[in-house]
Formats: structure tokens, sequence, C-alpha cells
């Protein structure tokens, strides 16, 4: 692999051995010319893996999006991008479609740009095979589908179902597998396991590269967690503002960065494995809980198909996705929800929220029971808690600008008029790092970058000054140094506005810096919780002991 900020001085003839080659590579969206993607020169050998790592809206996905020509129409490139020495500028429409997913196959961030609402998984599968491959009958495509869906941990009892009857994690492992079944020549893996907990990750990346090297196939791996690539990538390429700044191999950049943003990356990288939880414990033994959960539950029916019915079997066993799950959060407190993707922790704050009904159990929330508001009453309450969602999407209108979107709670809980609001909007972006404001209060959803639409989602959940907050991986897709940012903003606006926060997260150092004590979930159960440095330093249940030593470690890659 070689990769510069400036373009390669050897001639694109001695590249004609890479899988993929870049040079002097630009790319700019459909509007006034503005490149996303800045004279960047790069190549990539059969089997190598790269990292390609940097803030979020700096061009990397951009750039892996452009390298399979998946960019809107009208978009603009220049320089070179060969594929085996063939330019992919060029290709005609039938040998892109080809190109993408037989010879290079991309894992979206969002695994739900992939997938079809009414389509089974099983069929996902089967369409990609039978599309690509007319020698492959319906039975063999079955056969290699099922095989790749185990290899991601997906039993083959779930062929069946639809992707809304999967978590997060799980629909992310089905993103990776769709991915697989074709056996391409290159992945370009955008974010592949941000929604996916630490062993899950571990075992998907263990995979990946695994296949890389077994099948002399290239990886690049798009991500902001710089420990994760540095534990499985061979290079390192970092992105600023559209530009290549750095790259070299991992252990080169990560012992002796040259860039002062590659410096700043691994400083802030250091600082969020390094440091503890930032706030004093609250008082638990003396405080009353500003929310209490009692044996809570939250169990799902399947239904039992046609030939089981004829049959006469035995209906399916409910899913327990939330089991008699009890714990008390208190003011002013960060309680940490920790477990691998599908666990139920995310269940459970849907469930405390009733956004979900629980199936049984009791929440008091600052001494109302939850459970039995009525539906007025429970609307009145919801802008004392507030939900930061793992996906920006799930709370952000499409079709309303950014500035329309975070005064939207203001004014629904006549908190403000509309005047009032956009002050308080305009503040509120200010304390996110939208700035300058006005280049972003009239913007839409759809042209800011994920880690931007999740800082937006922060700020519409914050806005309403709620006493407790329910974070669901509010920070997962962000790169180091803006999660160390969004972070102390949590922690400060926490003290200002006197917030108490259940922070669900798969990443275990970011609940290890922000958290006052840690609830480790497993199967639908609370199976320990305690102290954030107790866990740390003396867990007692096996789990959080495997969860520890799957949890990629910054300094395992020599740097600092």
């Amino acid at each position: 692999m070689t990769a510069s900020p400036a373009p390669l001085d050897s001639s694109v003839g001695k590249n004609a051995s890479a899988l993929l080659a870049i040079e002097d590579f630009r790319v700019s969206y459909p509007g006034p010319l503005a490149w996303a993607v800045d004279g960047v020169s790069l190549s990539l050998q059969p089997g190598e893996k790269l990292g390609l790592v940097g803030e979020s809206g700096c061009g990397k996905s951009t750039l892996g999006r452009a390298a399979m020509r998946l960019l809107p129409r009208g978009s603009r490139l220049e320089g070179t991008a060969l594929f085996e020495g063939r330019s992919i500028v060029d290709f005609s429409a039938d040998e892109l479609r080809k190109f993408r997913g037989e010879a290079v196959s991309l894992v979206f961030q969002d695994p739900m740009t992939r997938l079809d609402p009414l389509m089974t998984i099983g069929d996902h599968c089967t369409e990609t095979l039978l599309a690509h491959r007319p020698d492959v009958n319906k039975k063999r495509a079955k056969e290699i589908a099922i095989a790749t869906l185990e290899s991601v941990k997906i039993p083959a009892e779930r062929w069946g179902q639809y992707p809304h009857e999967f978590s997060g994690g799980m629909r992310q492992r089905v993103a990776i597998a769709l991915a697989l079944v074709l056996d391409p020549k290159l992945i370009v893996a955008d974010e592949p396991t941000t929604s996916l907990d630490v062993t899950v990750s571990a075992q998907i990346l263990d995979m990946l590269t695994e296949l890389c090297s077994a099948r002399n196939m290239g990886l690049i791996l798009i991500s902001h967690d710089l420990a994760l690539v540095g534990e499985y990538c061979d290079y390192i390429a970092v992105m600023y503002k559209g530009k290549l700044v750095e790259s070299g191999p991992t252990q080169d950049v990560f012992y002796n960065p040259q860039a002062e943003y590659t410096q700043t990356l691994l400083a802030a990288a250091h600082q969020l494995q390094s440091a503890g939880a930032q706030n004093s414990a609250a008082a638990a033994a003396s405080a009353v809980p500003i929310l209490s959960l009692q044996n809570i539950t939250k169990h799902y029916t399947l239904e039992q198909g046609f030939l089981g019915k004829l049959l006469r079997q035995a209906p399916p066993e409910p899913i327990k996705a939330v089991d008699g799950v009890s714990l008390d959060l208190y003011p002013g407190e960060i309680l940490g929800l920790v477990g691998e993707s599908g666990c139920g922790k995310s269940t459970l704050s849907r469930a405390l929220l009733r956004i979900v009904e629980p199936t049984s159990g009791k929440i008091t929330f600052q001494n109302d029971d939850f459970t039995r508001l009525s539906r007025l009453d429970l609307q009145a309450k919801r802008r004392d808690i507030q939900m930061i969602f793992q996906d920006p999407h799930a709370c952000l209108n499409p079709m309303m600008t950014i500035g329309q979107g975070i005064a939207d709670p203001l004014l629904i809980h006549r908190l403000a008029n509309k005047t009032e609001a956009k002050a308080k909007v305009e503040a509120m972006l200010e304390r996110v790092g939208l700035t300058p404001v006005e280049d972003y209060y009239g913007r839409y959803p759809g042209d800011i970058s994920g880690g931007q639409q999740q800082r937006v989602a922060i700020a519409r959940a914050l806005i309403t000054r709620p006493k407790l907050v329910v974070c669901d991986e509010p920070v997962s897709m962000l790169d180091a140094s803006v999660q160390a940012q969004v972070l102390e903003l949590m922690l400060d606006l926490k003290d200002e506005l006197e917030l108490t926060y259940l922070f669900i997260t798969h990443d275990l150092w970011v609940a290890k810096y922000l958290c006052d004590r840690i609830a480790v979930m497993n199967g639908g159960k609370i199976v320990e919780i305690g102290a954030t440095e107790q866990i740390f330093s003396a867990p007692a249940h096996p789990y959080t002991k495997t969860l520890l030593q799957a949890a990629p470690l910054l300094a395992k890659t020599g740097a600092g």
C-alpha cells in the first residue's frame, strides 16, 4: 500500500498490479464546485488491509463510495481510479453492475440502506446470489447463503424473518453477510461495527481479516475508532477536510505521527481510554431515585407458521427481550448500560419510556407511576425525559430544516414562541459544535454527515431542558476527537442543566470515561452492576470479563 498527500511519484503504470490504485483523485457533489475529496492518492494490493480514518465529514465515506461509482447523478470526478488496472470511471452500466458485488462489495454504515423491509433475510441473500450467479440454482444459493449467515452468527432458523425483527447489530451482521456472499476481491467497510458490541465486533473483524488472508482479498476499513483500525489493519490513511494528511504502516503512524491532526486524534483516543468517570458518584444511599425499574419484562410472541398449525405443533417460545430487570437511577448520576447487540438494552430503554409497552413490571419516574399514566399525561411528562437515539434518522424529519427540527419539541410543549425558539436553537447549535450556526440552521438532515446528524439529535433532545436523558449509543458514529468533545459537552450540560443520564453503549472505554456506575446486560437480564472502577478492576461475572477482554485497547498498537 502506498499513499501520500501529493500525487504518487511513480507512474500509474507501476501500480498496474495493484488491486485498487487512486491518483490525484477528486470528488465533488452536484451543485457549486467544492471538493469533498481533494487530490487523494493511494494504492492497495490484494490481501492488504487499509484503515481509512478521520472525523465525520472529512470525505472518507465519499472516497469509499466514489471507488464504486456510488455517487449522486451530477457528481464530478477528476483524477485516476483503477481496479486491477481498469478505469473505474470509464465502466459501462453493465460493467458497473458486475463490478459492484462481484468484484467490490460495500458494507454500509446504516444497514437499513441495503435491507428491504418487505423481504426476508433469506430472500435478500438468495436474490443477491441469483442476480450475479446464473450458474447457481435456488437450492445451492440457499446453502451458500445459510453458510454465510452462520459465519456472522445468524442461525438458520432466522432465515424467514424480516429486518425489523432484528436488532441494529443483527441487521449490520446481515449487511456484512450480503457483502461476503459473492466472494468479492475487495470489501469497502464503512463503519461496519458501529452498532455492534465489542465481542461481536471482534468476531466480525476477525472473520473479515481472516478472509482477506485466505482469499487474498483487500479490505478498506473506514472507521473513527483508532484502536479498532490499529488492531486489524496493516496500513492507515488519515483524512482531514477532504485531503490525505498522513499515511503509512499502522505501527509507524501510531508510534510516530507526523501530521498535527493525527497527533490530535491519537491524543483524544488516549484520553478516552485512560480517564475514569469524571463526576462524583451520586449519594445512592441517601438519595431518592429519579427513576426506578421494578422487575420490568418485555416479551415478544412469535406467530406460528401455517405448517406448524397444520401439524399441531407447540407454539414458539416467546422472545424474552427484557427479562425481569430492576435498577435504580439517582439524580445527577450517569449510569452506563452495556452489553452485546441484541441483549435487550435498547428494548429496555424504549420500555421505560413506554415507546414500547412493557409486558410487566413497574416504572417510577420522579415519584410518579410511569406505567399508569394516561396518554395525555405521558406526553406532558416526556418533556422531562428525553432520548437520544442510536440512529439520528429515527428522530430527525428529513422534510424539516435542522433549525425547525430542533425547535419542534419547544413548540410542541409550548415552552417558547417561534422567536424565542429560534434564539434557543441557535444557542444549542453553538453548544454542540455546529458552527457557524447560520450554515446549519436552514439546511436539511440529508445535507450533513452522519456524525453531524447525531449532534443535531443531541441538540434536539436537550432543547427542552429535561431531567433525565436516555442516551442510546449517542457518540457511536463520531470519530475519537469529536467523541471527546461531545462527551465533554454532555458532562458540562449535565452540571449546567442538572441532568441525569442513562447511557447505553457497547463501547466500554466510553462507559469508563463517562459513567459513575455500570450495569452489564446479557440475555435480557442485568448480570452485574457496580461502580465503574469496580467493574473494570474486579469484574465478578464471567460475561463482564469476556466483554473487557474483547475491547480493543489503543495501547496494544504501541501508541503512546
